[in-house]
């Protein structure tokens, strides 16, 4: 298997304290991962260690194959990054805060800094002041100087921070442009789960310090039911006619008043006629469509496996 990015027993301790516990990772060239985790999960504290911001107390980081170490930190060339918040030197500008950090990495094109300005939308305001720049526009120049070199690998903790929404979608769409064009890995973290989910190939979820679980999301697709949920007083008879009049049998009880239907053969509006034909009166219907979000919740309250 073709790994960009491997951890074997990756472990971090604070004042004696472990914040990270012994972590595993995998991620795939060319896939998009997604770290699911609350905030002090340990997302970040990876994510820097992962780009030799903080060293690891034990374990071993392998990149592109190659075992990380401060002797080897030549292989950060192909990595591309923003963890946490970006900093930038306030009183230069956008282009000049670009070409500062080619020159760091020995990358020299104009035509590149131009063409990831514009990625980010930031064309037209290239030459002004970035201490002037809005939170969403700084993070739009760290995005942009995180892709500048076309990077093999992108870090990118909380990349739609300080976004409006269509400043959110721009960025997913840049996310999955330059995946499919430019065939770079990504690894994401995010709070927004409705986002990672139109944008991951694959997640692990990070709880307490320790990596859940690694699936991806058409095997979580597999696992999650869809049902339609329904509120009535009168569940006895609703039951009944599911039964008789639809031939309904896959659903359940719960909470006295509520049945869920397992059975999708039907529509809400199709089984909500049938019963109001039949008198019973209705409170509530509606379809419950699983979610990354169902899924995250089910595995840190006791659903994951350690892995």
């Amino acid at each position: 298997m073709d790994y960009v990015v491997q951890t074997i027993g990756l472990t971090k301790k604070v004042k004696n304290k472990e914040i990270i516990s012994d972590i595993n990772l995998h991620i795939k060239r060319g896939e998009i991962y997604g770290f699911l985790g609350q905030n002090g999960a340990g997302k970040t504290t990876i994510m820097k260690m992962l780009t030799g911001l903080t060293r690891p107390t034990n374990g071993e980081i392998v990149l592109f194959g190659q075992s990380f170490s401060e002797k080897s930190k030549n292989v950060l060339k192909r990595v591309g990054s923003i963890i946490e918040y970006p900093i930038f030197f306030e009183h230069l500008t956008a282009r000049e805060n670009l070409t500062l950090h080619c020159e760091y990495l020995g990358f020299y094109d104009e035509r590149g800094i131009q063409q990831a300005l514009d990625m980010v939308h930031l064309k037209g305001i290239e030459d002004d002041i970035v201490k002037d720049f809005s939170l969403g526009m700084k993070q739009r120049l760290g995005l942009a100087r995180a892709i500048i070199t076309k990077p093999e690998l992108i870090i990118l903790d909380e990349p739609t921070n300080g976004l409006d929404p269509i400043g959110i979608k721009d960025i997913r769409d840049l996310i999955l442009m330059l995946n499919k064009e430019y065939g770079i890995t990504f690894l994401l973290s995010s709070h927004i789960l409705g986002e990672m989910e139109q944008v991951v190939d694959r997640i692990g979820v990070i709880h307490g310090g320790k990596l859940l679980n690694e699936v991806t999301l058409e095997e979580i697709r597999k696992q999650q039911t869809d049902y339609i949920e329904l509120v009535t007083t009168n569940v006895d008879r609703a039951v009944y006619l599911l039964e008789h009049e639809l031939e309904i049998s896959n659903m359940k009880m719960i909470q006295g008043n509520r049945i869920r239907i397992y059975d999708l053969t039907y529509s809400q509006s199709e089984i909500s006629k049938m019963l109001i034909l039949h008198d019973v009166e209705i409170e509530a219907i509606q379809k419950h469509v699983s979610s990354l979000e169902d899924y995250f919740y089910k595995q840190i309250n006791g659903g994951g496996r350690v892995g």
